[in-house]
């Protein structure tokens, strides 16, 4: 009997095929359903403080705010992955981003988002789009459509308002 419940557990566990199978902590330390964001077009964003693309904050907001009435978010995850450029604590990173970059979109803990440790949420974003390789760097984006799957991914040194980002966005929202 007890082989039979764990044989009916392990079938039941299916692999996550949307952004909404996954439950994050925010930056606050709230355990946050990411299906909170059915029907949105999410921008996925892995961050850092201490990096020369950290000024892309600037234009994630800008996107964030110009879009966010239309059904449109963005999501950081802070990772310090990359030459050591996020070693804040999740309460200094919220505090640098709000206060250097005006930062309202949704921000969540620190994560691993490539090698040892890799978070699910990233092994799922990078095994759903072609290119199956690891993050490069801090500011990958992957655009994930209203439907909860991944549309596009983006290399980090595309800027947030770069005009094949912005259209990848743009008809996403017209969907």
């Amino acid at each position: 009997m007890i082989t039979a419940l764990i044989l009916a557990s392990t079938v039941l566990a299916a692999p996550p095929s949307t952004i909404y199978d996954f439950t994050m902590k925010s930056i606050d330390g709230k355990s946050t359903p990411l299906k909170k964001y059915k029907g949105k077009v999410v921008l996925v964003v892995n961050v850092a403080s201490k990096c020369g693309l950290t000024p892309q904050y600037k234009a994630l907001e800008a996107t964030y705010r110009k879009y966010k009435d239309r059904g449109f978010v963005v999501i950081g995850f802070p990772a310090n992955q990359f030459l050591g450029q996020e070693p804040g604590t999740d309460a200094e990173i919220k505090a640098f981003c709000t206060e250097k970059y005006g930062v309202t979109f949704p921000m969540f803990s620190k994560i691993v988002v490539k090698g040892k440790g890799i978070h699910p949420l990233y092994e799922w974003l990078v095994g759903s789009t072609s290119n199956k390789k690891d993050i490069e760097w801090n500011f990958a984006k992957f655009v994930i459509g209203q439907d909860g799957k991944v549309i596009a991914r983006f290399d980090p040194r595309t800027k947030p308002d770069a005009k094949k980002l912005v259209a990848t966005i743009e008809r996403a929202l017209a969907k």
